[in-house]
């Protein structure tokens, strides 16, 4: 006896059966791009504003675009380029950079386990571990979509935040005296733009009080770039008066 088989109905499943869905995987696909775009594209802009400073700043636009090339570090570059701006000594202002842009080998630690790159993938992830492509990264839930949120934010803000540094200093270099048109505040403004919404519980906005005031303070005095140093010790000064605020437990045990 011959096996029947059922013909398959062209116009689709009947009623009741479970209809096809769109792989999952893809669908979230996009939905990452997207956001790593939207990141990318954002920060990315700001660019122009760290070009225009770094020119301010008497860096040429060779110099500008060899920082954001090599550093890529957006808010250790603002840092350097004001404390050169200020007068500061050059070590003094990388130190300051420096201990600044630290803070991506923290990143680098969780995300090279959710990443578990190929050794020779590793180096060119590293230079792209920043705030922006690291947030995105351990936004995602699976290592396919945290490798994607990766890779397309660092790539995004990189070229971007590379072209956006040319066309800033060439600009501030065409139109001659930044601080004539008040682009000198722009680094500034946008390196506090860049860490305000980091600041979010009460122990952080003591700690960023904290850390102006000692700046601000101590500028008249110390030379240019080392009150950014100093102000670093706020940190500790707010965890230490912290631990002191809180009780201590009895040394006699409950009965």
């Amino acid at each position: 006896m011959a096996e029947q088989t059922t013909p398959i109905d062209p116009a689709g499943p009947p009623p009741g059966d479970p209809a096809p869905r769109i792989p999952a995987p893809a669908a979230g696909d996009r939905q990452v791009i997207r956001d790593a775009l939207g990141v990318g594209v954002a920060v990315g802009l700001s660019g122009f504003a760290f070009g225009a400073t770094a020119a301010g700043a008497g860096l040429t636009v060779a110099q500008a675009c060899a920082l954001s090339l090599l550093v890529f570090t957006g808010a250790s570059q603002f840092a350097l380029v004001g404390a050169l701006a200020a007068g500061g000594n050059p070590f003094t202002a990388a130190a300051g950079a420096f201990f600044l842009g630290a803070r991506n080998a923290f990143y680098g630690l969780r995300l090279s386990q959710l990443l578990a790159l190929p050794r020779a993938a590793r180096p060119l992830a590293a230079h792209w571990v920043i705030d922006e492509s690291s947030a995105v990264a351990l936004a995602q839930r699976g290592r396919r979509h945290t490798r994607l949120g990766f890779f397309v934010t660092g790539a995004t803000l990189y070229v971007l935040w590379n072209v956006t540094t040319l066309l800033g200093a060439l600009g501030a270099e065409a139109i001659g005296d930044t601080g004539a048109w008040g682009l000198d505040a722009a680094g500034p403004a946008v390196f506090l733009a860049l860490l305000a919404p980091m600041v979010r519980t009460a122990r952080e906005r003591v700690t960023a009080a904290a850390a102006v005031l000692l700046g601000l303070g101590l500028l008249p005095v110390l030379p240019g770039g080392v009150p950014v140093l100093v102000a670093a010790l706020a940190a500790p000064a707010v965890l230490w008066a912290e631990g002191r605020r809180r009780p201590r437990p009895s040394e006699e045990s409950p009965r």
